[in-house]
């Protein structure tokens, strides 16, 4: 991870902050895509982004299979699906915090390349989750990619470098995707809830091998609450998250909402890309 004297060479800086209430899944991916688009010409100030879900949605990552997720099982419940613009495996978005950080490839914190980005954005976090009283680290991972690869469809369950968490349990789930331009991360704290609740809408061979997923992710993963013995706040965690970034990355943040042509561009792309089924079932 990066040290204290690696980020106080950070020059100060001007963000943006927009905080989102709950939003459908492909809403949500849109917003972050839009304001990547704009952020990426330099047509406004790089972004933190913290919003949440509703309803309850199922996202795929960028390279993975379509036909893992159990669309029967999805509707029955109610939940969305959708498709990241980021790679990784599944995610349950469910009484969750989620962060999204947009900017151009030549801004200081998100230059250099996917892990030295990742590193700087990382120690952010990990601050946020100390002022919580959440003892996280980060922890290199050295298992091979194609190891990897061959891990079950839920995303917390999967190892990756420098992964968020708490006595060898992922607690802060990331992946980024760089463009010829820009940058985008996004990750998600979970709160609160049955972790395993994503293991019923995703496709598994048989009964056996949906309870090995299940008990392989309460073994590899947790929520904030299994960590505090109490109850967070969506609130309580923006908070911490906000202050870490403005102290760690040294960044003023100026409050703000969507502007319009970025609202109007995250609409097009919902209803053009994340609704639509070339997209979500690609491959």
């Amino acid at each position: 991870m990066y040290t204290s004297d690696d980020l106080k060479n950070l020059p100060t800086a001007r963000w943006r902050l927009i905080i989102n209430p709950p939003q459908p899944g492909a809403m949500n991916m849109a917003i972050d895509e839009a304001i990547l688009e704009f952020c990426a010409r330099g047509e406004r100030l790089p972004t933190l982004r913290l919003y949440a879900w509703e309803p309850v949605c199922l996202s795929l990552g960028f390279a993975q299979k379509g036909d893992e997720a159990d669309q029967a099982a999805l509707g029955a419940r109610g939940w969305n699906l959708v498709r990241r613009p980021t790679g990784g495996k599944a995610i349950l978005h469910t009484d969750e915090l989620t962060y999204s950080v947009a900017g151009p490839v030549h801004e200081p914190r998100l230059a250099g390349g996917v892990l030295e980005s990742y590193q700087r954005l990382s120690t952010a976090l990990l601050v946020a989750l100390w002022q919580l009283n959440i003892p996280a680290k980060a922890q290199p991972h050295t298992q091979p990619a194609a190891e990897n690869a061959s891990k079950g469809p839920v995303c917390f369950e999967t190892p990756s470098n420098y992964e968020i968490v708490v006595e060898g349990k992922k607690l802060i789930g990331s992946a980024q995707a760089r463009r010829a331009e820009g940058v985008l991360q996004h990750g998600s704290l979970p709160l609160c809830g049955d972790l395993t609740r994503i293991v019923k809408v995703l496709h598994f061979e048989d009964a056996d091998g949906r309870e090995r997923a299940a008990a392989r992710l309460l073994n590899r993963a947790l929520t904030a609450e299994d960590v505090l013995q109490r109850p967070l706040s969506w609130a309580e965690a923006a908070k911490a998250m906000i202050s870490s970034f403005e102290t760690v990355l040294r960044i003023e943040f100026e409050e703000t909402d969507l502007s319009p042509d970025e609202f109007e561009r995250a609409n097009d792309l919902a209803m053009t890309k994340y609704r639509h089924p070339n997209w979500t079932f690609k491959i």
